[in-house]
C-alpha cells in the first residue's frame, strides 16, 4: 500500500485564506515587536494553520549584549556594528522544548515493541547490563540500580515523584552524575501526584540509550530531524553556525549555576552542559520553521509529506489530557487557546531561555515564539507575552 503524501508547509500572505483574521494577526505582531528591551532581547514568532504558515516575523536582537554589569543590572552592549539583527531563520537554544523530542523517541521505541510504558525502568537498564552491552550513557556496565517502582509512563506525564533537579553540574564526572541521577527517591509515591521535573526526562534518556542502544542525539536524528528535514535542529551546533544563533546568558554565581561567562551557541542549561550537551530535558537549538515542522507533523497524526515518525495512536498518547511530554490545555502560556476554543486539546511546552509552542488539534492551528528571555541575564519566569500571542491566535480562528 502506497505511503498517504500530507501536505506540506506553505506561506501564504492572506490570512483569510488559512481561516484566520488578519486584525487579530496584526495585532499580534505588533505586540511581539514590544517584547525587545522589555522580555527579552529578540524574539521570533511563526503562527500557522493547517499546511498555511501566515505569520513569520522576527524582532529585536539575537546578540546585543557582550556581558551582564550586576551593579548598573543591565547589559553592556556589544559595539553597534556587531548587533546581530533576529531573523526568521535564527537559530534559538530550545531549553525544555528539548523534552518534546525526547518523548517522540520514547515512543518511537513503544511502536518497535523495546519498551512497554507502563514498565518499571529500572528494568530496562538492569537487563542491558546482565547481557553485558555497552551503554551509552546510562547506570550500566552491570552496575546495579535502584527499583523505586517508577514507570515510563510516570516519567513523560511527571508522576513520578521526583524533586525538580539535583545538582548534577557539581559532580566529578559523568558517572558520578549518573548514581546521583539514579540514586534520587521519589518524594511522593510514583503515579500519586504531579510535580514537574528535569530529572523524569533525563531518565527516559538513560531507558532510551539503554533499550536502543544508540545515543539520544543519534535517536532524534535518526527518527526525527532527518526524516521532517528538519536541518536546523540539533544539539551541540558547529561553530559554523554561531552567526545564525541568538545569544543567552553571561552565565555567573550567584545568580547562575556555574561560571562559564557569556554563552553563544552552547547549551544554557547546566545540567545539560555538564552531560556534554546532549540531554533528555534540554539540549537542542532549532528554529521557528523547524518547529513549525513538527508541529505539523503532530496534527496530521505523526506524518509530514511521505515521511511517517509516529502512528496516530502514539500522536494521541503524547497530546490527549493529561499528556506525555506535551503539556495539555494550560491557559498560562497557552491564553484562550487553552479552554473551550481548543477543546482543552491544545497542547504545547515552554523552555527555560524564551521560546514556546502550542499547538491545537481542534483548530488545526499552531504558535511558535522563540525568544532570548536570559540575553544578557536570566530573569524572573514571566508568560504573559507567551499567553497573549497565544490569545490572539485564538481570537483570529474565531
Amino acid at each position: 500500500m502506497p505511503a498517504v503524501a500530507y501536505p506540506r508547509l506553505r506561506r501564504t500572505a492572506s490570512p483569510g485564506r488559512a481561516g484566520l483574521r488578519a486584525a487579530e494577526l496584526s495585532a499580534l505582531v505588533h505586540d511581539v515587536d514590544t517584547l525587545p528591551g522589555t522580555w527579552c532581547a529578540g524574539a521570533v514568532v511563526l503562527v500557522g494553520r493547517g499546511p498555511y504558515l501566515v505569520v513569520e516575523h522576527a524582532t529585536g536582537w539575537a546578540v546585543r549584549y557582550a556581558a551582564y554589569d550586576p551593579v548598573r543590572d543591565a547589559g553592556r552592549e556589544l559595539p553597534r556594528n556587531r548587533w546581530t539583527p533576529a531573523r526568521a531563520d535564527t537559530v534559538f537554544d530550545l531549553a525544555s522544548l528539548s523534552k518534546l523530542f525526547t518523548a517522540i523517541a520514547v515512543l518511537q521505541q513503544v511502536e518497535r515493541g523495546t519498551l512497554d510504558l507502563d514498565a518499571p525502568i529500572a528494568g530496562y537498564v538492569r537487563e542491558r547490563g546482565r547481557r553485558g552491552a555497552r551503554t551509552t550513557g546510562g547506570a550500566g556496565g552491570g552496575r546495579e540500580v535502584p527499583d523505586h517502582g517508577i514507570t515510563v509512563r510516570q516519567l513523560l506525564a511527571h508522576t513520578s515523584g521526583l524533586r525538580p533537579e539535583l545538582p548534577l553540574y557539581r559532580c566529578a564526572g559523568r558517572q558520578e552524575r549518573l548514581d546521583l541521577l539514579w540514586a534520587e527517591r521519589p518524594g511522593t509515591p510514583p503515579g500519586s501526584a504531579h510535580r514537574y521535573s528535569d530529572l523524569n526526562l533525563l531518565l527516559a534518556q538513560q531507558v532510551l540509550e539503554s533499550v536502543a542502544g544508540r545515543p539520544l542525539d543519534v535517536l532524534v536524528r535518526d527518527g526525527i530531524t532527518r526524516p521532517l528535514g528538519m536541518t536546523r535542529t540539533r544539539y551541540r551546533p558547529p561553530r559554523g553556525w554561531r552567526r545564525q544563533i541568538a545569544a543567552t546568558e553571561d552565565q555567573r554565581r550567584p545568580w547562575a549555576k556555574l561560571d562559564r561567562g557569556p554563552l553563544h551557541g552552547e547549551v544554557h542549561d547546566e545540567n545539560a552542559y555538564a552531560l556534554g550537551g546532549v540531554a533528555g530535558h534540554a539540549g537542542l537549538f532549532s528554529t521557528a520553521g523547524d518547529l513549525a515542522v513538527l508541529c505539523r507533523t503532530l496534527l496530521t497524526g505523526g506524518s509530514y509529506g511521505q515521511a511517517r515518525i509516529l502512528a496516530p495512536s502514539s500522536v494521541a498518547l503524547l497530546l490527549t489530557p493529561p499528556g506525555l511530554g506535551f503539556a495539555v490545555d494550560q491557559p498560562w502560556f497557552m491564553g484562550e487557546l487553552a479552554g473551550p476554543p481548543s477543546a482543552g486539546r491544545a497542547a504545547g511546552h515552554t523552555g527555560f531561555t524564551g521560546t514556546s509552542l502550542v499547538l491545537d488539534p481542534a483548530t488545526d492551528t499552531f504558535l511558535v515564539l522563540l525568544a532570548n528571555t536570559v540575553h544578557p541575564v536570566r530573569r524572573p519566569a514571566d508568560s504573559r507575552p507567551r499567553a497573549v500571542a497565544a490569545t490572539h491566535v485564538a481570537r483570529a480562528v474565531r
